[in-house]
């Protein structure tokens, strides 16, 4: 019985050169495949690029990136201050490709600083490794001072919650002008508030008082009155 003819187009020509090149091109991506493959001896995690700290600008979001290498997969865990973090809306788990592990952080936040950790582990071990997240948020009064009246010879306190990173510079005024500290008249300035104390108030304390906050990503104020009686 005579074997019918192949219809056209179902024949390669191996003398082609253009056939011969794309055979090439297979064997030679198989080869590499296979190569890579073979090379990957399993064995504990290991960090190829160290974490680097991150600037977080306050409202935006930073990411920290780490390379490794790890036989089988590895199950990652990210932690803040010793605290596992959880794959969700704020922090986000990243697999780049198989050699690259991220972890996002959004909406930042004050409160996002700190030490963040990478734990990585597959059943032959585990390693780690840390990097501190650094946040920038402009000089705010959170809270203002409140209207204060009082009895003359009283002790006066204003007191106003204090934000920003860097740390605000923090100035007092009254009436528009700068207050001059003395052993009656003064001013704290704490991590997250500044307190103003007035002892044996006078009647020429009563007037407009300003907090004032400045930082190299802004300024902001908040005004109280003091009233003698």
């Amino acid at each position: 019985m005579s074997k019918s003819a192949p219809p056209p187009g179902f024949t390669l020509n191996i003398n082609d050169p253009q056939i011969q090149e794309a055979a090439i091109r297979i064997q030679a991506s198989y080869r590499g495949h296979r190569s890579r493959k073979e090379l990957r001896e399993k064995g504990p995690p290991r960090i190829l690029q160290d974490l680097r700290d991150v600037v977080l600008l306050e409202g935006s979001a930073a990411k920290l990136v780490c390379r490794v290498s790890a036989f089988p997969d590895p199950f990652i865990v990210w932690s803040k201050n010793g605290q596992q973090l959880k794959d969700g809306p704020k922090y986000r788990y990243v697999f780049e490709d198989p050699d690259v592990v991220a972890l996002v952080v959004r909406d930042g936040l004050l409160d996002d600083l700190g030490r963040y950790t990478v734990t990585i582990k597959n059943p032959f071990g585990q390693t780690s490794g840390s990097a501190c997240i650094l946040v920038e948020a402009p000089a705010k009064v959170s809270k203002g001072p409140g209207n204060v009246a009082a009895k003359k010879g009283a002790t006066v306190v204003l007191k106003a919650e204090i934000s920003g990173e860097p740390p605000p510079d923090v100035a007092w005024l009254k009436d528009g002008d700068d207050i001059e500290e003395d052993d009656r008249v003064f001013y704290d300035i704490g991590d997250t508030n500044t307190i103003l104390t007035i002892k044996s108030a006078r009647a020429s304390d009563a007037g407009k008082y300003e907090v004032f906050v400045e930082n190299s990503l802004g300024t902001d104020q908040s005004f109280a009155r003091v009233s003698l009686l």
